[in-house]
């Protein structure tokens, strides 16, 4: 009884210092190169898709399934207006991004589109987002083929004073 109550407190230990590893920031600097998995301050939604860390970026994955919604939403960030910017490509036919604002990281239903939707190119993208209140952003990335992917590396949130 007594090794069950120790593993209980130690679990519970465990959650508590992970929820507190990611307050909301105000700036965000990630080339994902060290990422084995997805941070555990970032949440991965790829439906019946593949959303997954590896080769130094994130890689949005259609395998046989287009069309699926797959966001990759960032720790909780915090009220203001910032500068975006990241590398994104993709390996051939239709592939489109659109950022939200996210309430709640695990509820898509919670997500407002706050930057239009824009065709991958292969280009650097840059977005200024005004943010109201502690949010996080989900990057929603589209894709319309199978065996489509799309890789997004240099992850850059910085404050607009």
């Amino acid at each position: 009884m007594k090794r069950f109550v120790v593993a209980g407190i130690v679990t519970l230990g465990g959650f508590l210092t992970a929820n507190a590893q990611c307050k909301p920031i105000t700036s965000l600097v990630e080339n994902f190169d060290t990422w084995k998995d997805i941070n555990k301050c970032w949440t991965a939604q790829g439906g019946k898709a593949m959303l997954y860390a590896s080769d130094k970026k994130i890689i949005f994955y259609s395998m046989t399934s287009p069309g699926e919604n797959m966001y990759l939403v960032t720790p909780e960030i915090k009220a203001g207006t910032y500068t975006l910017s990241l590398d994104i490509s993709d390996n051939g036919g239709d592939t489109v991004l659109e950022i939200f604002s996210a309430g709640n990281a695990s509820d898509a239903k919670s997500y407002r589109s706050i930057a239009k939707a824009s065709k991958i190119t292969g280009e650097k993208k840059t977005y200024t987002i005004s943010i109201k209140k502690d949010t996080h952003l989900a990057l929603k990335v589209l894709l319309n083929g199978v065996h489509q992917a799309v890789y997004v590396d240099n992850f850059s949130l910085t404050s607009k004073k």
